[in-house]
């Protein structure tokens, strides 16, 4: 039984929105941060959003700052992913994942955009928006 899952995904025209959920709640370990990624067909996965659990600080990269928006109800560990004015031809599926590496002091409060800093991963949400 997968871990986390993600929701939300579809199908949406260029311009629109769209916001993914992801849902932690069968998450038996401890975690520290949450990234959200993208993989569209034959180019690598990307990170488009970052937020530590505990302070809920983000972090994004340039090519989405201003369109998405990380958010989340750590109670309920539930987390969002808010994309707003979706370019076309920007099918992809996209993924959360939990970086669950201890840590203490400010370093509560970061997340990364690397890959490499999570360790478990959603089965992924398919976002078609046409070109």
């Amino acid at each position: 039984q997968r871990q986390l899952v993600e929701s939300g995904g579809g199908l949406v025209h260029p311009g629109g929105a769209l916001r993914l959920s992801c849902d932690a709640s069968r998450f038996t370990l401890n975690y520290y941060a949450i990234g959200w990624f993208r993989q569209a067909p034959g180019k690598e996965r990307e990170g488009v959003g970052c937020i530590s659990r505990w302070g809920g600080v983000t972090d994004a990269p340039e090519s989405v700052k201003g369109r998405f928006t990380i958010s989340g109800d750590n109670a309920r560990n539930l987390w969002y992913l808010q994309m707003n004015s979706l370019e076309p031809g920007g099918t992809a599926v996209y993924y959360c994942a939990v970086d669950s590496t201890p840590r203490s002091g400010s370093y509560l409060y970061t997340c990364g955009l690397g890959r490499v800093k999570y360790d478990t991963w959603g089965a992924g949400t398919q976002v078609t928006v046409p070109s």
